[in-house]
Formats: structure tokens, sequence, C-alpha cells
């Protein structure tokens, strides 16, 4: 696999931080650690917040984590397969 550094931090190091396991939050993808869900993060970076805010309110995150949700989005991207955009009329 290609990795990429990421502000010191290689994408395989980043992607070490996400994980599923279904006894915790339904399987749903999560930061390692934590019941912090990753949609949850991207959704709040959406809608206008900085990983600041985040991280401020989070104490027990750190950057990396912020940078693991956006690699993991990034990454599901790639597959085209999930995407459900309809086309334009």
């Amino acid at each position: 696999m290609d990795t990429v550094a990421t502000r010191g931090k290689t994408d395989v190091e980043l992607e070490r931080r996400i994980v599923s396991d279904p006894k915790v939050m339904a399987g749903k993808p999560v930061i390692r650690g934590t019941r912090l869900t990753v949609d949850h993060i991207l959704n709040r970076l959406a809608h206008g917040d900085k990983a600041e805010d985040i991280l401020a309110e989070y104490t027990y995150l750190q950057p990396d984590d912020i940078r693991a949700c956006l690699l993991f989005a990034s990454r599901c991207m790639e597959d085209v397969s999930c995407l459900s955009v309809a086309a334009p009329a």
C-alpha cells in the first residue's frame, strides 16, 4: 500500500487509530480506545466545528485522531461502490 506522510505520520499509522468492533457502537468505526464514531467527528467538521473545538471538548483525543477520521473518509471515497449520490436530472 502506498503511504503518504501526514505531519510526520504515515497513512498506516493513522489508519491504526480507527477500529471497528461489533461490540462497540454496533460495529461502527470508532477512534481506538473510545466510543467516538468516525461519522460523529466528520459530521462535526462538516457543520463548521474546527479540529481545535473537538479536541477541546474531548481532551483525551489527539490531533492525529482527527486526521485519522479524515483519512478514513478519504479511503471510503476511493471505493465508488459506497457512493449513493443520485445523478443530476
